[in-house]
């Protein structure tokens, strides 16, 4: 017997009846031979670690775009706190803690540069339309490894499909991640926006820090624990009614005083002229693409428009800049007399 199967009859015996066996996935779009060491999610997990799109995620930004500070969170930062908040739910919940995580740390890899404003950006302009929860499923199934993919499980890909607000997640993992993306970014952009001297903590509403607590740590920890009691023992994932109601006013009023705030946003309109003005060259400019890129166009028969939006969402925010400036900017230049 190898160790997977060891590892996957283990899971059978420790983990909830509700929880995603790695035995019974669906499996993948093109068969593999099973690894015999590691379970498939475990596999998934660590396809999508060493992808490049992951390691993009770095320059990419959460909310303040290239902010001038270290400490401020990045895309990858927001990916990893998703992760680990999703992995201790799952863990006391008795539920497949090597799923949550390739859900978790796959979830943001179609994020463009510059954050939500680079989507609406490229939403806009795209014909086919932007979102970037079916963006970072792409990546995974096509544009990583020069249009091979990740040839990830059924499972994960719906975990990553469905983590926005409007999803409906297969699996109580997926359920997990959905619920802790949120989590994770109100209360990290809270963080970040007191750092960033946009909010106080006196700030937040009085209702929220009464139920949820007054400090980030506070309100994770009521928030995580909330998650747990009401879950324990149920095939979905869920929240109680006042804590989901505390949550949802508490992100309203962070659209309205932190993502809609001026002071966080006044680069966002160059950061969206700067994506369309690339868009518009590249799609007129097609040979301008890198070499896999054209190979998706030209042998895998992916629209160029499409294609283009997949080169520009998968740059970070430095090189966006770096080439924008090479394509519009004029250059110095000098003579010597004769």
């Amino acid at each position: 017997m190898t160790i997977r199967e060891k590892t996957e009859d283990l899971e059978f015996k420790v983990f909830s009846p509700y929880a995603a066996f790695s035995r019974n996935t669906r499996g993948r779009d093109r068969a593999e031979e099973p690894c015999d060491i590691r379970t498939e999610y475990q596999r998934d997990r660590d396809r999508i670690l060493h992808s490049k799109s992951f390691r993009r995620l770095k320059q990419k930004t959460q909310v303040f775009l290239i902010p001038e500070g270290d400490h401020y969170r990045t895309r990858l930062t927001h990916t990893l706190e998703v992760s680990q908040l999703s992995r201790t739910i799952a863990k006391a919940l008795r539920l497949n803690e090597d799923l949550v995580d390739a859900i978790a740390l796959g979830h943001d890899l179609g994020h463009t540069p510059f954050g939500h404003a680079g989507e609406r950006a490229l939403n806009e302009v795209c014909p086919f339309g932007f979102a970037h929860y079916e963006q970072s499923v792409r990546v995974v199934e096509l544009l990583e490894k020069k249009g091979e993919g990740l040839n990830l499980t059924w499972e994960v890909r719906d975990g990553i499909r469905n983590h926005r607000t409007a999803g409906t997640p297969a699996t109580l993992e997926g359920q997990i991640v959905r619920y802790c993306d949120k989590i994770a970014y109100i209360n990290h952009d809270i963080d970040d926006a007191e750092r960033a001297g946009i909010l106080s903590e006196a700030d937040i509403p009085e209702e929220s820090r009464r139920i949820m607590g007054d400090t980030t740590r506070k309100r994770l920890n009521t928030l995580i624990h909330d998650v747990v009691r009401n879950s324990e023992g149920q095939n979905k994932i869920i929240m109680s009614e006042q804590m989901e109601s505390a949550m949802k006013y508490l992100r309203a009023f962070m659209f309205q005083h932190v993502y809609r705030n001026s002071k966080a946003k006044s680069e966002e309109t160059k950061a969206v002229r700067m994506l369309q003005e690339l868009y518009r060259f590249y799609t007129e400019n097609p040979d301008k693409l890198s070499e896999e890129y054209q190979y998706l166009m030209n042998e895998k028969g992916e629209a160029k428009e499409r294609v283009v939006c997949d080169y520009i969402a998968g740059m970070t925010d430095s090189y966006a800049i770096h080439i924008y400036k090479e394509l519009f900017v004029p250059k110095s230049w000098g003579f010597s007399p004769s």
